[in-house]
């Protein structure tokens, strides 16, 4: 039984969140994912939440993909792959996104998460050194925390503090660098392009967190590294499945033969974990099947995003994102007044999330939007109205 003492200090930690204004609540849903969705109290709302960039949640062909899995293969195999042995829809799919992705393999986690906890202590070594953006996303931060290797932090984006970092780390056996793809706050791009030339001078390897990239940015949809032109000179992806790619769950690595295979035999989460589902695995493959293909959805996915951000801006918001990625973020820096904002836009039949510590800073609360291949402009326009509505009432602009 938990001492009564130790419940009453957590109630008082939270109570103190709550009068802050940090409160992570959690809607319930009565709807599948779509441009709008349908919230417990029976209210409607266009969702801007989601990171279901193409729309593959609900495909149909994603369905189609997942109910004939689920007789084929049934729940799953009720272990770990090398115990009770490995289906074949998840060799089908490794197979199918290393060669989206270009790389030699690719092995699947239950999270890309898992991913990234799994990738660095299996690799590297205390004769090693990792060095890694300082806004990588927590499961990056949290994988290097289990890794011997000595860990340096260059700041966000910034090549010179790299070049720095490369230099300190000259005499380590190997060298990693790591970074986001993209920062996911503000969809900000990495520079991918100066990043992977600093790897050469420096004889380091290159890994790239592409979650919010894969599928939808590049001219094939191959992500932030194609996008930046430096495809074939990152060494290792790491990625979700519950984004772009049939909106899930689920994460991989892909890389070379070698890199995969050892972590194969090496990496804990990997070895310890259940196998992604089978109905999971067959969706996300006919997600990348249409993914590889969706040259329409692309095009239609960035021209919302600037629809809505050049909207926001004409506006007057303070809105911090970058234009070559579909997530629109607005500035508010103060917690209680992005908190205010999320609830009158819900209000209003918009649905956001206001973002404040501890996952960003004290001070630089946020409201992230993502579009959707799916929005209809008649859904947008009539959000861009919501948003002036309580951003007026809120002070926020004029």
């Amino acid at each position: 039984m938990i001492p009564g003492t130790f419940s009453a200090h957590l109630e008082n930690r939270i109570a103190a969140m709550q009068s802050e204004g940090i409160v992570n609540r959690e809607h319930v849903l009565q709807s599948a994912q779509g441009s709008q969705i349908l919230l417990s109290s029976g209210k409607r709302a266009i969702n801007l939440c989601a990171n279901n960039y193409l729309g593959l949640a609900n495909h149909p062909d994603a369905i189609r993909a997942g109910k004939e899995a689920l007789e084929k293969w049934g729940a799953g195999v009720a272990s770990v792959r090398f115990i009770c042995g490995t289906q074949e829809i998840h060799k089908q799919l490794e197979s199918r996104l290393a060669a989206f992705l270009g790389k030699d393999d690719a092995l699947l986690y239950s999270s890309c998460f898992d991913a990234n906890g799994g990738l660095f202590e299996a690799l590297l070594g205390e004769e090693d050194a990792v060095i890694s953006d300082a806004r990588n996303h927590a499961s990056s931060v949290d994988g290097l925390r289990l890794c011997k290797a000595k860990n340096l932090r260059y700041a966000n984006g910034d090549l010179k503090d790299l070049e720095k970092c490369l230099e300190e780390a000259k005499s380590a056996r190997f060298r990693l660098i790591s970074t986001d793809g993209i920062f996911s706050v503000d969809g900000i791009v990495a520079p991918l392009k100066g990043v992977c030339e600093l790897a050469e001078k420096y004889d380091a390897l290159v890994m790239v967190d592409d979650s919010h990239g894969a599928g939808i940015l590049g001219p094939n949809g191959r992500g932030t590294p194609e996008l930046c032109g430096v495809a074939d000179r990152v060494d290792i992806l790491t990625g979700t499945l519950g984004k772009a790619l049939g909106g899930a769950s689920g994460g991989y690595i892909a890389g070379n033969k070698q890199i995969v295979e050892w972590l194969r035999r090496r990496s804990r989460p990997y070895l310890y974990s259940n196998a992604v589902a089978p109905v999971i695995a067959a969706i996300s493959l006919a997600a990348v099947e249409i993914a590889a293909k969706s040259v329409e959805l692309r095009a239609r996915l960035h021209a919302n995003a600037a629809l809505f951000r050049n909207g926001l801006k004409s506006a007057g918001f303070d809105v911090s994102s970058s234009e070559q990625h579909p997530i629109v973020t607005l500035r508010i820096e103060n917690d209680t007044v992005a908190k205010s904002m999320a609830d009158r836009l819900l209000e209003e039949g918009v649905y956001v999330m206001a973002f404040s510590h501890p996952v960003v800073p004290k001070g630089q609360a946020r409201i992230r939007t993502q579009m959707s291949a799916i929005h209809q402009r008649e859904e947008l326009e009539t959000a861009l109205l919501a948003f002036q509505k309580a951003g007026r009432e809120l002070g926020l602009i004029p």
